[in-house]
């Protein structure tokens, strides 16, 4: 031990004294910086290498930094710098080896600056015959500084970080200019991979800046948040400048060297753009443009295809067949080594029994089933291979990345990285995202491709796809718009995704292929595609259940996955003609047993498996919904399995007993098994009963005009099923299914809601008590007193007395939905019930329960003003007139009109139907205040019908519809024009003699003219139509008349909204018919003004009414036509009008103007 220690002692006191020496040297002595340098550091650099090991690190790390501080000087009069920079930085690397160099913020800094000035020098001297070698220097300084901030363990400050990464972008820039100007003369012929092959300083820099970027990549990690964006955009120009560089040459060398500094590069981009500073959609398009090249890297000496997929000239059916099986056998599991060693030997067999045979052989398709980048199920890989597997892998994340940071800029892309054909056939020089997916012998980077192609469907909306639209290649021309091109491309996704679907056999992968396919369906305008496209998803999907998996571990995951992909399929908004007969035929030609239906109920019926169970009714419901007619087939089917779920988890057992099948959480997913399978029902009830919605038809003005009556547009009822493509010979509105309905609705009543009703679980309650709300009027008229009264106690006793307020909320539904009957809208007892259940729902603390509330007492009110309008000389059952009835009614309802918007907009329609309702007999004159009379006293007739005197709710009334234009959203402003088409309609009300009909009339000419949304203009303009009089309108009438002319005449000249102009005919007829009916009146009024106004305007009252008229058509055909009926009350309208204008411009003396419209009045005649 002597020895060694004596050694050490020795290498010690050396180290010690060459830096006393400096330290005093250095201050007195005239001799050279370098050439001292040079006597006592440099001449036994070896020596204090080997001493450092047995010093105090501390120490070590003063000496150097001491080193650097006399040396930086010494740089500017040095003759050859770059070989001081070199012994220097060669002394610290050595010593690095030995000892964890200790440093702090300052004299890190002080390090990074002497590295990048020795850097900058090496590098700017390469060109120089003599000096590659000198590389070798700028790769020891960056391991140094690896070595440094290995051994700190990511302890620096921010600030020391920043520094960092300053000082690699420096070395990376400068790499570049090295490596680039160097070989423009060469570039400029053509010899870009010749550079980079052959130059034998290329390679080193190559390594340089790969070591660079892993170091940058660490110091962002470690920023995190704190990555400054000055530093952040500086990183983003400099790897730009290398991408830009790639695209443009086409430029990548598959070699060790090469891979290694691409795979550095392209995880240094992941980093910067996964988390961007600023908008990179300047550089999206660059970015892609050379990410899309390592697609295919690593396979230019090698074939790209890796699994057989058959026959290539021809693409597969996206269904499967018997004779194209969808997986292969599978055998035990063999561990890699044992794999490589079989299949080496079989190799070495075939190379001797075939000379031939080549190793470029196309691997077998189930190669790419492993999870291992180091074994490949048979095929030996070396590490080449798997280096440029990762390289792949790396550039598919950052076209992920960038499509997730900027998904606007990123749709541009498609083109570029999505097949528009052939997408089964392998493309090394042109690879996309599916030829990663289809034939990259990585399962990684497989995965990859398909989480990327998630990304994409998922960031783009699904409004930027719905133009696309599917055309057969051999028809399109050398340009492809963009609507075609995206059709291709979706038909292309379609094709690939599905095809590998039925092949695959790895279940990570196969999960992504169903999230791509579910994203897929639900973006595809499918009446833009093939027709067959969706019928064979449709098939595809039904195969796959039906054959399961062969994985155990995802048998769940995947079934859940492949039927959630059915159920999108089935659940595509525009229902499909094709599906339905694809399902209809299934049932009708003997394969009931292998269709749709019941595959679906046959996986329903897994209750040990709540997942797939739950997944399995939702595609049912699905199917129920969109395609109603092929459900009376299945519903005994249907019925059983519901009925099945109640007995199993019955209300007077605790679904804790079901816990027997999944532990812990079963109640709940138990509760939400019952609840999807109650959901089924209520849907198949409304399919096979035909219901189609709230029996509350629209009572709109629109109806009552021949200019309007061809814009009417069907409401779409998103809770009424779907029957678009119903045949003649397939309705339900014959006398069988209509009984039909009425029977599958007494068994429901008998057997399921008994039990469901009383489950103890919410959300099945809910469900149940939803039910009610699908019924239609002519099955609860079917049905007997006492199933009636069952239905009516059920729904009023929820509202009531449940506690929970999804379920009162469900109550308050159905209630909705059955005052709308007209047996029940006759019955006070019943309505008195329903009002009271609703009106303490309108007091509920939570908005979800006040809305249906509110909704349900606007439905309540109009069917009773339904019922009086219907029937005037009809009285109801009851007394409904009690005034306690109509003043809770008002009172609840301007309550509610103080609320939220989705609340307001119900009340304001409440108001609506009562305010044309209320006998205002009393109101005379403004001065005279009526005396307030609650009393509702019996009627006789209509004529007397629920009067009141009290101005005051009159006046609240009207507030509300003011302040609901003023402070309502659309829908509330949409509300409050068709309730004050009601109040106008009030023949006890004198307009006329009220103090604020000028302002009701102003909101409605205020929004005719600024709204943006047309639907609220032609409710307004319709509201404006509905006095008959001058008096009805006030002294507003010259304003009405005056808003109408401005509107029509500027109508062509405004912009108008995307949303809104499919609705700008509608507009303009509904302004058409209010116009010529305030002109009908015209001649009654005696304001000289308004005469004046229109004899102004008579130059374009003129060209109006030529193109109106024109608009009749030729007056031979007038007489001939189905529309003859229609005509005759244009031609008559447009005749009231135009003997109103002549008769004021006779009274105006304008004689030539009055000729010339009764020339349009006798033309129409």
């Amino acid at each position: 031990m002597a020895a060694p220690s004596s050694s050490s002692a020795s290498s010690v006191r050396s180290w010690r004294t060459a830096f006393l020496t400096l330290r005093d040297e250095s201050i007195s002595s005239s001799t050279s910086i370098s050439q001292l340098l040079y006597d006592t550091i440099f001449s036994h650099s070896d020596c204090l290498i080997a001493a450092a090991h047995y010093l105090p690190p501390p120490e070590v790390s003063s000496d150097l930094l001491f080193l650097l501080e006399v040396a930086t000087p010494a740089s500017d009069s040095v003759h050859d710098v770059a070989l001081l920079f070199s012994d220097i930085i060669h002394l610290i690397h050595g010593i690095s080896y030995q000892v964890v160099l200790e440093f702090s913020s300052s004299s890190w800094n002080l390090l990074l600056q002497y590295f990048g000035d020795a850097i900058q020098c090496i590098l700017g001297k390469l060109h120089i015959p003599g000096n590659y070698a000198q590389i070798r220097t700028v790769s020891e300084s960056l391991e140094i500084v690896s070595y440094v901030v290995c051994s700190q363990q990511r302890k620096f400050l921010p600030a020391e970080d920043i520094q960092l990464s300053k000082f690699l972008l420096s070395v990376i820039a400068g790499s570049q200019s090295a490596i680039f100007p160097s070989s423009s003369s060469i570039i400029r012929h053509g010899y870009t991979a010749e550079i980079v092959k052959n130059v034998t300083k290329c390679n080193s820099l190559w390594d340089v800046q790969a070591v660079a970027f892993d170091l940058l990549s660490q110091a962002i990690t470690s920023l995190g948040s704190y990555f400054p964006v000055d530093v952040w955009k500086s990183t983003i120009q400099v790897i730009r400048k290398l991408m830009d560089f790639l695209a443009s040459n086409s430029l990548l060398v598959e070699d060790k060297v090469m891979s290694r500094y691409y795979l550095s590069l392209l995880r240094c981009l992941h980093l910067v753009i996964a988390e961007p500073k600023c908008s990179l959609s300047d550089h999206v398009s660059a970015f892609v443009a050379a990410l899309r090249m390592f697609f295919a890297y690593g396979f230019s000496s090698r074939p790209l295809l890796t699994c057989s997929v058959g026959n290539q000239g021809k693409e597969p059916s996206l269904t499967s067949t018997k004779e194209d099986p969808k997986r292969t056998n599978h055998s035990a599991y063999r561990p890699p080594h044992l794999r490589r060693r079989e299949n080496l030997n079989k190799k070495l067999g075939n190379v001797q029994n075939s000379p031939s045979s080549t190793a470029g052989e196309s691997f077998n398709c189930d190669l790419i089933s492993s999870d291992s980048d180091h074994d490949s199920d048979g095929q030996v890989r070396d590490t080449d291979i798997i280096q440029n597997g990762k390289v792949r892998v790396a550039a598919i994340i950052c076209i992920q990345d960038l499509c997730q940071v900027d998904p606007k800029a990123f749709t541009s892309q498609w083109t570029l990285l999505l097949p528009t054909r052939d997408v089964l056939l392998p493309r090394k020089f042109d690879a996309t995202l599916m030829t990663c997916l289809l034939f990259d012998p990585s399962l990684k980077a497989q995965i990859a491709s398909a989480a990327a192609l998630v990304v994409m469907l998922d960031r783009t909306t699904t409004i930027s796809l719905q133009i696309a639209e599917y055309k057969d290649p051999t028809k399109c021309g050398s340009f492809m718009p963009l609507s075609i091109s995206l059709g291709q491309i979706l038909m292309q996704l379609h094709t690939g995704v599905l095809y590998l679907i039925q092949r695959s056999t790895h279940g990570r992968l196969l999960t992504t292929l169903f999230k791509i396919l579910l994203h897929l369906i639900s973006s595809t305008p499918y009446p833009r595609m093939p027709e067959e496209l969706l019928p064979n998803i449709v098939k595809a999907l039904q195969a796959t259940i039906e054959e399961g998996f062969p994985f155990k571990s995802d048998q769940t995951d995947l079934l859940a996955a492949a039927i959630s992909c059915l159920n999108a399929a089935v659940s595509v908004s525009q229902s499909s003609p094709h599906v339905k007969e694809m399902l209809s035929e299934q049932i009708s030609t003997a394969q009931k047993g292998n269709s749709v239906l019941i595959t679906l109920l046959q996986y329903s019926e897994q209750l040990t498996n709540p997942t797939i169970c739950i997944e399995a009714l939702q595609a049912l419901k699905a199917v129920s919904h969109n395609y109603p007619h092929i459900m009376f087939a299945f519903w005994e089917q249907l019925s059983s399995v519901v009925s099945n779920f109640l007995h199993e988890a019955a209300p007077e057992v605790s679904t804790g007993q079901w816990r027997v099948h999944s532990r812990n959480n079963v109640g709940i997913i138990g509760e939400k098994v019952i609840t999807a399978a109650v959901k089924v029902l209520d849907e198949c009830l409304r399919a096979i009963s035909g219901f189609k919605g709230t029996e509350d038809l629209l009572d709109d003005n629109l109806l009552d005009s021949p200019f309007t009556s061809d814009c009417i547009r069907m409401k779409k009822v998103s809770s009424a099923p779907s029957y678009e493509f119903k045949s003649s010979n397939e309705t339900v509105d014959s006398p069988e299914e209509e009984c039909a309905g009425m029977k599958q609705w007494c068994e429901v009543i008998e057997k399921h809601l008994p039990r469901s009703l009383l489950h103890t679980s919410a959300m099945v309650r809910a469900a149940s008590i939803t039910c009610f709300a699908g019924i239609t009027s002519p099955v609860f008229s079917s049905l007997s007193k006492e199933k009636e009264d069952y239905i009516l106690s059920s729904v009023v006793n929820a509202a009531v007395y449940d506690e929970v307020p999804s379920v009162r909320s469900a109550a308050c539904r159905a209630i909705g939905v059955i005052s709308c009957f007209p047996q029940v809208s006759q019955s006070a007892e019943i309505l008195d019930k329903f009002i009271h259940a609703v009106e303490i729902n309108t007091r509920d603390s939570l908005v979800s329960v006040r809305g249906t509330a509110s909704w349900a007492l606007a439905n309540i009110c109009e069917s009773i003003r339904r019922f009086f309008d219907d029937f005037p000389s009809r009285q109801p059952t009851d007394s409904i007139e009690r005034s306690h009835t109509l003043t809770l009614l008002i009172k609840c309802s301007l309550r509610l009109a103080n609320d939220g918007d989705k609340i307001k907009s119900n009340a304001v329609r409440a108001l609506g139907n009562l305010s044309r309702l209320i006998k205002f007999s009393d109101l005379t004159s403004p001065c005279e205040k009526p005396v307030i009379n609650l009393g509702l006293y019996p009627a006789v007739n209509n004529s007397d019908l629920l009067s009141t005197s009290n101005s005051n709710f009159l006046e609240r009334i009207v507030q509300a519809f003011i302040s609901g234009i003023t402070t309502g959203n659309v829908k509330v402003q949409w509300n409050v024009c068709h309730a004050l088409s009601n109040l106008f309609l009030n023949e006890t009300l004198r307009l006329q003699d009220m103090d604020r009909v000028s302002s009701l009339f102003n909101i409605l000419l205020l929004l005719l003219r600024d709204s943006p949304n047309f639907k609220v203009r032609i409710q307004a303009a319709a509201a404006l139509s509905v006095p008959a009089s001058v008096y009805g309108y006030g002294k507003s009438f010259p304003d009405v008349v005056q808003g109408l002319e401005h509107t029509i005449e500027n109508l062509e000249s405004n912009h108008i909204p995307a949303p809104s102009f499919k609705y700008k005919v509608a507009l303009e007829k509904q302004l058409t018919s209010t116009m010529l009916h305030v002109l009908s009146l015209a001649a009654g009024s005696d304001y000289q003004p308004l005469k004046d106004f229109l004899v102004k305007k008579a130059t374009f009252l003129e060209e109006w009414f030529k193109v109106l008229c024109s608009s009749l058509g030729e007056r031979s055909n007038w007489r001939d036509g189905e529309d003859n009926s229609i005509n005759n009350q244009k031609r008559e309208m447009i005749s009231k009008a135009l003997r109103s204008l002549i008769e004021v411009y006779t009274s105006s003396s304008c004689s030539a103007i009055s000729q010339r419209f009764e020339d349009f009045d006798k033309w129409i005649h």
